[in-house]
């Protein structure tokens, strides 16, 4: 679905997304943890109780096996729960110097995302050539967890992040914490004992507080105010909203401005779906320093379960755009380190590619992905539709209204990220 932009105010735009979100299907999924009880524990923890504890665990870096890392390092209450710095990707590992491969997203606004869905039909690339039947759903870049409680545990044992060993290394940096005690009345006084369980709990745990704690979804940037008709878009955020909405010119909309979230709620500016944009190879990551390493998204390396469909490969999950305009990292692959580049590649790509690729007109013009996977790449979506030498359809003065009206999308409490001194 496209939300075009309604002409007149700013008021009239924000009653036809309203009127627009009444419409839309609900697709929020269904928020009870269930734990097994255990020894001395309640049958069921309270998702009071878990969250409290999933908070103290999210601030705690003794869980690393550097003692320095904790969720928090990389997902910054100060910066929308994403990264603190303009770094592609962050640091971590047992001496704090191992590279990971993504950059690191946001995680406000994720309580709505569905579960991974993807219905094949008959004629699956006539199907994804019309833009219907795209993948959706599921949490990181690539969709893979279902859950925050499932995803919990990659970064706690990935040898690039936290890098404990296995789940008993986990259970005993539990044991040890300050909070130990409290885990064990909630969750069972033997429950250090199985580390499987310990590790399950602890996800269940963040899970909660991600959910439950509302600085994960205030929904209060200067947008919502304007969709609940208590302020109104300057003459630039109105235009940079029109450019935004305008399908035939950015199109960002069919995309970014579509809310699967429960009825008449705010949009979280995603469809949830995957798209193939080509981004262009990050030098700044270090495992891209190997020609034949490839970050496919869908198809892998990292998840496993979809590599025997070609269709996937290069396809990651379109992210929010709320707070975008505060972070110094853009793209899976963290390529962009301005919010003006980014957009600027994104109505830029096909029109002047030799100023993103190294090969625009070879084979491998998309230089991220193998040459037989080239056609995957999204060549049917405006603006992706232009041709070499045309005239991109946003100007520089286009690119700054649009980023006026995406300022609009930052939380009251979002910090805006520090430049990089050097990229």
């Amino acid at each position: 679905m496209f939300f075009h932009c309604a002409k007149g105010t700013a008021r009239g735009a924000a009653l036809f997304l309203i009127a627009s979100f009444l419409l839309t299907a609900c697709g929020q999924q269904d928020d009870a943890v269930s734990v097994p009880a255990t020894a001395h524990a309640s049958a069921t923890p309270s998702d009071k109780d878990m969250a409290a504890l999933g908070k103290l665990a999210f601030f705690d870096p003794s869980l690393s096996a550097s003692g320095k890392q904790s969720c928090a390092s990389c997902h910054s209450p100060e910066h929308a729960y994403g990264p603190p710095n303009g770094l592609a990707v962050q640091l971590g590992g047992i001496d704090m110097k191992h590279y990971g491969t993504r950059a690191v997203p946001s995680l406000r606004y994720l309580r709505r995302v569905p579960i991974w869905t993807h219905t094949y039909a008959s004629s699956f690339k006539e199907r994804l050539e019309d833009g219907d039947n795209m993948p959706s759903g599921g949490y990181a870049w690539d969709g893979r967890f279902d859950r925050p409680a499932d995803q919990a545990a990659f970064p706690l044992l990935n040898p690039d992040e936290m890098a404990n060993t296995d789940a008993a290394d986990v259970a005993l940096k539990l044991s040890k914490s300050a909070y130990a005690a409290r885990f064990r009345e909630v969750f069972g006084d033997d429950v250090f004992s199985r580390p499987g369980d310990t590790l399950a709990a602890l996800g269940k745990a963040l899970e909660r507080f991600q959910f439950d704690d509302p600085s994960f979804q205030p929904f209060d940037s200067k947008f919502d105010r304007v969709l609940d008709g208590k302020a109104e878009f300057t003459e630039q955020e109105s235009r940079g909203f029109a450019l935004f909405n305008d399908p035939d010119r950015g199109n960002c909309a069919s995309c970014h401005l579509v809310d699967k979230g429960a009825a008449g709620a705010h949009p979280v500016l995603t469809d949830y779906n995957f798209q193939t944009l080509g981004v262009p190879r990050n030098e700044e990551i270090p495992t891209n320093a190997n020609p034949d390493y490839y970050d496919m998204g869908l198809c892998g390396p990292v998840r496993a379960d979809k590599t025997e469909n070609k269709w996937y490969c290069g396809m990651f999950r379109t992210p929010t755009l709320r707070n975008t305009s505060t972070r110094q990292v853009f793209f899976h692959n963290g390529r962009f380190h301005s919010l003006e580049d980014a957009l600027r590649f994104y109505v830029q790509r096909d029109t002047n590619p030799s100023k993103w690729y190294p090969h625009p007109g070879g084979k491998q013009r998309f230089d991220d992905l193998p040459v037989k996977y080239q056609s995957n790449v999204d060549t049917r979506t405006a603006p992706m539709t232009n041709h070499k030498g045309g005239k991109p359809v946003w100007s520089d003065a286009d690119i700054q209204d649009v980023i006026a009206f995406l300022d609009t999308l930052n939380d009251s409490d979002a910090r805006p990220v520090p430049k990089l001194s050097t990229h």
